[in-house]
């Protein structure tokens, strides 16, 4: 598990049924490409989040592979429309097998 790992997430507490919102996500991680030499010239290895995916009351909503040239501290924005409201699961996959997951509740009228 990489130190210092934390997801942020914003979705608005209310929305329309039936109109897209914004979801903005962040993950506070020291990717890691698997290129780069430490002092000693061995190979650093290659610690990314190399999967994101959001999920809406177990249906998908968004599911990215990411790779190598990910940028540290990975931003995700994407819109979303849901008819009712409920619970929004964001899960960040690491490298290593650490899984991070965040949720949040989103009221529809």
């Amino acid at each position: 598990m990489a130190d210092n790992v934390k997801p942020k997430v914003r979705v608005p507490k209310t929305a329309t049924a039936g109109e897209a919102f914004v979801i903005k996500t962040l993950i506070s991680h020291p990717m890691e490409s698997g290129q780069r030499k430490d002092g000693d010239g061995n190979l650093i290895p290659r610690s990314i989040i190399n999967r994101f995916t959001c999920d809406f009351e177990g249906e998908n909503v968004i599911d990215m592979t990411m790779e190598p040239a990910i940028s540290t501290n990975p931003y995700v924005e994407f819109e979303a429309m849901v008819q009712a409201s409920g619970t929004m699961t964001f899960t960040w996959y690491d490298d290593d097998g650490s899984v991070y997951t965040e949720t949040k509740d989103i009221e529809v009228s």
